[in-house]
């Protein structure tokens, strides 16, 4: 176990992640890791506007996870609700990335895939005008935020929005998506 951890720490490393955290995510959680992260980037001479950027992102990150992950720790009278989710922040080729991951339900992975696919291609100009677009639709009642998220995450990226699915089982898969700042 303890080498294990060495060969994590290396692999996280040759991948220039400086945070990685995998558990139950909670808003309190994100908030204090929000915190951790803008230190090292000042500490780093990163620029306030880029530090904004991946603290956003993280965010968003974060409250997809919170919001979609099917992996729950259920809630009781002293304890909420905790989400399951993988979430790391690293620095590789000039530019900070932000990447996370959870498992989902195999029913989502359709919507999700066509979604981000859709969002891959567009221009700037066109991630705008299908933002403003959704905004103006009612939001569905199965999306806590009628996919603005992913619109968002894509309109702040520098590079279009990496996702793959992992098939698990018949009715899991693992999401991931990465953006780059």
């Amino acid at each position: 176990m303890l080498s294990n951890l060495y060969k994590l720490k290396l692999m996280l490393n040759q991948q220039g992640l400086f945070f990685c955290f995998g558990g139950p995510i909670s808003q309190e959680l994100m908030v204090g890791i929000g915190d951790t992260l803008r230190s090292k980037m000042k500490f780093d001479d990163a620029d306030s506007s880029t530090i904004v950027k991946v603290f956003s992102m993280f965010v968003e990150q974060s409250q997809n996870i919170i919001h979609y992950s099917a992996e729950k720790t259920p809630p009781d009278a002293e304890k909420p609700e905790l989400s399951n989710g993988i979430i790391g922040v690293g620095f590789d080729n000039e530019y900070y990335y932000v990447s996370c991951g959870n498992i989902v339900y195999n029913e989502v992975v359709g919507s999700l895939k066509e979604q981000l696919s859709k969002l891959q291609i567009m221009n700037q100009d066109e991630l705008k005008q299908y933002y403003k677009e959704k905004r103006r639709n009612d939001t569905p009642e199965t999306s806590k935020g009628a996919g603005l998220g992913f619109i968002e995450l894509a309109r702040k990226s520098v590079k279009p929005i990496e996702f793959e699915v992992q098939k698990i089982d018949d009715e899991f898969s693992f999401f991931s998506l990465k953006t780059t700042i």
